[in-house]
């Protein structure tokens, strides 16, 4: 029997997590096919993916009508429902989180989006997060935004596993490895181990080429077309390599510290004309995270290519970002528009969710 293609994945270093989570995955033992068949070590959530299981499915109605009981909150009733689906999630995961000695099997919860630009928020909603789940092998994620930063930090410095989302930039993905090995410092300094502590720092790619490749188009410049997020990607993992070799990151690898790995995110391709496995296969490579959309991995699964590319043609990859440049298009810009659209793409379903969540509180008040 052939091995499947996503499994394979795993044999070059980097693990697929699933960017998807609803009750009825888990209650139909497709998430446990999905981690005994095709090897996937992780699940990350976000906003938009609790609304859409939470409105289009009747799986969470009685613990909306129960949860309503106790709070008139609404962003506090959806943390319950969510917490709830989270320890199942961990529960689910918690032979790999022991097999990978705490490398994988964790499953992701978001912050509020409407935090992001909150510090003191956001560190104090990732505690209360941390403390609900009460699950070692649970990641809080927190925007990597400027005022992130500082709750990324407190957040790891409290001992709590970080996942820092809505990455684009090269300059802030860099400023993020920086508050995660200032945070396992403070934890250090404080007296405690930090062996235990895990990050990821997801870097988005397909938004990045979504928005690039039609001014490359305007510009009769096809050659770099769907080329610009990994080639941005490729760059990150050199900064990674850089940053997890110092005598300062030594220092605390000595103590058990665990690299704050790579995790790359939206990797489905938004454009037709790409191959569905483009951003999967571009990216493959040790000591890396990919979050994968479901139909991604259906994809993958059927056909997808698996080897070592993430570490190949480097020097394309500087000279992508160089070209950039010389068009006139500055990519610092575009990372920064996209962080903001961003936080407002995660707001919408947010909004969307919380209304739906009072809608059903008013059919059976």
């Amino acid at each position: 029997m052939a091995t499947n293609n996503v499994k394979q994945i795993h044999s070059f270093g980097q693990s697929i997590w699933l960017d998807f989570i609803d009750r009825e995955i888990m209650a139909s033992g497709k998430l446990k096919k999905l981690i005994d068949e095709d090897g996937v070590r992780g699940v990350t959530s976000n906003p938009a993916i609790f609304e859409k299981a939470i409105t289009s499915s009747s799986d969470y109605d009685n613990d909306i009508v129960e949860l309503s009981k106790t709070t008139d909150d609404n962003e506090a009733l959806f943390f319950g429902l969510a917490v709830k689906d989270i320890q199942q999630a961990t529960d689910l995961f918690k032979g790999i989180y022991t097999e990978s000695n705490k490398v994988d099997g964790y499953v992701s919860l978001e912050v509020s989006p409407f935090l992001a630009l909150d510090t003191e928020g956001t560190a104090k909603q990732a505690e209360e997060l941390w403390k609900k789940v009460d699950r070692n092998n649970v990641m809080i994620k927190i925007p990597g935004t400027q005022p992130g930063l500082a709750a990324i930090r407190q957040s790891i410095a409290k001992g709590i596993n970080i996942n820092v989302t809505l990455l684009f930039g090269l300059e802030r993905y860099e400023a993020v490895t920086e508050a995660y090995i200032s945070g396992l410092e403070d934890h250090l300094a404080a007296g405690h181990e930090i062996a235990h502590i895990a990050s990821v720092a997801s870097f988005f790619l397909s938004r990045i080429d979504v928005i690039v490749d039609p001014l490359l188009e305007a510009k009769g410049e096809k050659d770099l077309v769907g080329e610009v997020a990994i080639a941005s990607a490729k760059k990150a993992y050199e900064i990674y390599k850089r940053v997890f070799s110092t005598e300062r990151w030594k220092k605390l690898a000595a103590k058990g510290a665990q690299p704050q790995r790579l995790l790359w995110a939206s990797t489905g391709s938004k454009n037709p004309a790409f191959k569905d496995t483009k951003y999967v296969e571009a990216l493959i490579g040790p000591d890396t995270v990919d979050t994968v959309p479901l139909e991604t991995v259906d994809a993958f699964r059927d056909h997808g290519i698996a080897a070592n590319t993430l570490e190949g043609g480097l020097d394309k990859a500087t000279a992508t970002l160089a070209k950039l440049k010389d068009f006139g298009i500055d990519l610092d810009a575009i990372t920064q528009q996209l962080e903001d659209e961003g936080i407002e793409k995660f707001n919408k379903p947010f909004e969307k969710l919380l209304n739906a969540i009072e809608e059903q509180k008013s059919k059976v008040s």
